[in-house]
């Protein structure tokens, strides 16, 4: 556990998509490591709430807020009256994402436009508000994209959801030189096969066989490597993609 030293005056970290499993896991970590976390849901407000309770049980500070991550509009409004209010961001996880699956031929024009709105234009969207905020801050920062082990390889029926996250990918690393200079570190994760809702209705024992760790991964697993990078002892680590994926690739 790497607490934020920091206690009196801790820092902030826009977590979102954080009413999902993996988004969860990883704003309730963030909390028990001692940051106040800007929990962000998109249409579950339940889920957001209870992530919110889980964030406090933890004993930090939080606050949630709503947005679509794919209007960009929308986007902008909540997250700049955010920083007008409360400051700005040490750190941004951005973890929201969907998919839409379907081979290819089948692949309606609608699930592909969605998922590369979503996720891809997502990391645009949340991001561009935030960065100069950040680097006006003049201190050090952390961003972290997820990814997926399906924008590093590839996968059947996921032709959409590959190219957005190999696209966060490259967003991730181009940004990522962008902002070295100013100790803003920027890193990717690409999970594999973590138990999810995204997971619940693809054939597990199938794909297991795949994996040389023959499991799925947990969402706190995730979470530990998010907190890990958002800590001081990662301020050298940037323009990474860093895989959790039971050594499927």
């Amino acid at each position: 556990m790497m607490k934020n030293l920091d206690s009196e005056f801790p820092e902030s970290i826009l977590v979102t998509g954080a009413s999902s499993a993996i988004g969860r896991a990883i704003a309730v970590r963030l909390a028990v490591d001692g940051y106040n976390v800007v929990a962000h849901y998109g249409k579950n407000r339940a889920a957001g709430e209870l992530t919110l309770s889980q964030i406090e049980e933890a004993g930090a500070g939080g606050r949630l807020l709503s947005f679509d991550v794919s209007n960009r509009a929308q986007v902008a409004s909540v997250i700049e009256a955010d920083i007008n209010q409360h400051g700005a961001y040490y750190g941004v996880i951005c973890n929201a994402g969907i998919t839409a699956d379907a081979a290819f031929p089948m692949l309606m024009a609608e699930d592909w436009d969605k998922v590369i709105n979503t996720n891809l234009n997502g990391f645009y969207n949340v991001l561009h508000p935030v960065v100069m905020p950040m680097v006006r801050r003049r201190k050090p920062g952390r961003i972290v994209t997820m990814a997926s082990v399906s924008g590093l390889m590839g996968n059947r029926g996921q032709v959409n959801y590959s190219a957005s996250k190999a696209g966060i990918i490259g967003a991730s690393k181009a940004l990522a030189i962008e902002l070295a200079k100013r100790e803003i570190t920027v890193n990717c994760i690409a999970p594999g096969l973590v138990e999810s809702k995204m997971t619940e209705d693809l054939p597990i024992d199938h794909m297991l066989e795949a994996i040389p760790m023959r499991r799925m991964g947990q969402p706190e697993e995730v979470a530990g490597i998010v907190a890990f990078l958002c800590s001081s002892e990662a301020a050298y680590i940037t323009r990474q993609v860093i895989s959790v994926n039971g050594g499927l690739c």
